[in-house]
């Protein structure tokens, strides 16, 4: 059964987020940690994975990823905040 993940990146707490979506966790945010993602993470020094869920549904991840983009700010930081209330780089416990 294949995996998919909807992530949340930060700059820094409470700082700049992004919301994105994924069937390889650990590449796509190795990818955004080293710059090789051009735009708004790399702009913006999105490279902290502070917030991630996984489905076996592809449908269900990008339904997930589009719900959270149309969330209020606060919602997100709650979201956040709730299982990762440091705000912690999650990055390093995958490995």
């Amino acid at each position: 059964m294949s995996a998919y993940y909807v992530y949340i990146l930060a700059n820094r707490k409470n700082g700049a987020l992004y919301i994105g979506v994924t069937n390889d966790l650990i590449r796509r945010v190795h990818e955004h940690k080293s710059g090789d993602v051009a735009g708004f993470t790399q702009k913006y020094g999105l490279k902290t994975l502070v917030w991630f869920d996984s489905t076996g549904s592809v449908e269900g991840a990008i339904q997930t990823e589009k719900r959270l983009k149309n969330w209020k700010r606060e919602w997100k930081i709650a979201l956040i905040e709730k299982e990762n209330p440091g705000w912690k780089d999650l990055y390093p416990g995958l490995l």
